[in-house]
Formats: structure tokens, sequence, C-alpha cells
């Protein structure tokens, strides 16, 4: 059975998420305080295969080193972002008075389509707007979706950082994001679990 586990990490509190099953776990967008998310996943005697990142804002990225030299597991990113890990400027630190912030280079792309990571299968869709190289992960048989910063709880990702566009946002969740089933769930960035069905009738900006 696949899991999910939420764990609020980093200044922002932005979540990062555990995707795990028989024992081998995808780390989605490791934002800092590596400590807590080692404990997880020793509670759990899981096997971090590999570091997924919907984007690279700073607030997404701050344990990716610590994750990928503690486990020795590759980092996956979309072409779009390839040079922001080690960019304060682009990352999105050099603006905020919490240190520039960096990482390594990601080691693989995560491209628009199918995609699988050992017994991990799932989507990929380029999701654009709030960063431009923002992706959504669809696990479409277990029903749910990780937005990262694109699709909040009646709310939607901030578009005012370099590389935002408020109408390619809005394209974004209406195209690839509005066209899954109602009853998808969708984890976002920050703040709790919502489905496509309450986004619909209740988000603000689409309603």
């Amino acid at each position: 059975m696949l899991n999910i586990s939420r764990l609020p990490l980093g200044p922002m509190a932005t979540n990062a998420y555990i995707v795990y099953q028989n024992k081998e776990a995808l780390v989605v967008d490791p934002g800092g305080d590596f400590p807590k998310l080692e404990a997880f996943l020793k509670e759990k005697d899981l096997k971090v295969i590999g570091v997924l990142l919907t984007h690279a804002h700073f607030d997404h990225i701050g344990a990716v080193d610590a994750v990928r030299e503690a486990y020795n597991v590759p980092v996956y990113l979309n072409d779009a972002e390839s040079d922001w890990l080690s960019d304060p400027a682009k990352n999105g630190s050099g603006f905020f008075q919490m240190g520039q912030i960096t990482a390594r280079p990601a080691d693989y792309t995560l491209e628009s389509g199918q995609m699988e990571i050992g017994p991990f299968s799932f989507e990929v869709r380029h999701t654009p707007g709030h960063s431009p190289g923002s992706v959504s992960l669809v696990f479409r048989n277990q029903r749910f979706t990780i937005a990262g910063d694109t699709l909040f709880q009646r709310g939607m990702g901030r578009t005012d950082l370099p590389g935002g566009d408020r109408e390619q946002l809005l394209d974004s969740i209406q195209s690839q994001l509005f066209s899954l089933r109602n009853d998808m769930r969708i984890y976002p960035g920050h703040g709790m679990p919502t489905t496509i069905e309450e986004e619909r009738k209740e988000n603000p900006f689409f309603t």
C-alpha cells in the first residue's frame, strides 16, 4: 500500500512529503529541518531512493543536500530551473533575511509524462506560473497530487518572485489540475490538503 505523510519543515513551514511503500521512500521538497525529517524516516525504517522537487524556491530546498548525502540518492528537478539550486537570486533566498540557501545541481530531470522511480509510478505535469519549472506529481491510482506552490486550499501560489506569471499560473491550474477528477486530493506546498472539487467550488480565484 502506498502511503504519504506531510512534514512542515523550515522557516516557512513548507510541506515536505514522504511517499513510501514497502520500506522505500521518495522525499518531495525537503525544505529544511533535516533532523526532523531524518527522525521520521528512522521511525518508519524507510530507505530513501530519491528526492523530488516541485520547484527550486529556497523554502523547498533547504535540506536537499543533507538528504542526498545521508542516503546517497539522486535529486530530480525540472530543467527550467536547472541553475536555481546554486543561485540565491533565482531561488529567492537572496530576497529574504534568512541567509542565502543553495544546493548542488539536480542529478535528473522531471519531464512531463509518466515516470517510474523504483516501485513508484506517477505522472509529472508541468504547471508553471509560480515559477517557470513548477511541476505537479500525479499519483493517479492513489488519487492524490503533490502540487507544490501551484494550488493551495482556497488560494494559489504567489507570482511576484522572479519568473512568476499570474496568467500562466491560472492557466496551469485550469488546464493541468482542474482537468483531474473531482475527488483527486491535492497536497500543497503550504497549508492543509484539499481536493479538486473543493477548489473548483470554493477557491476565490476561480469562483
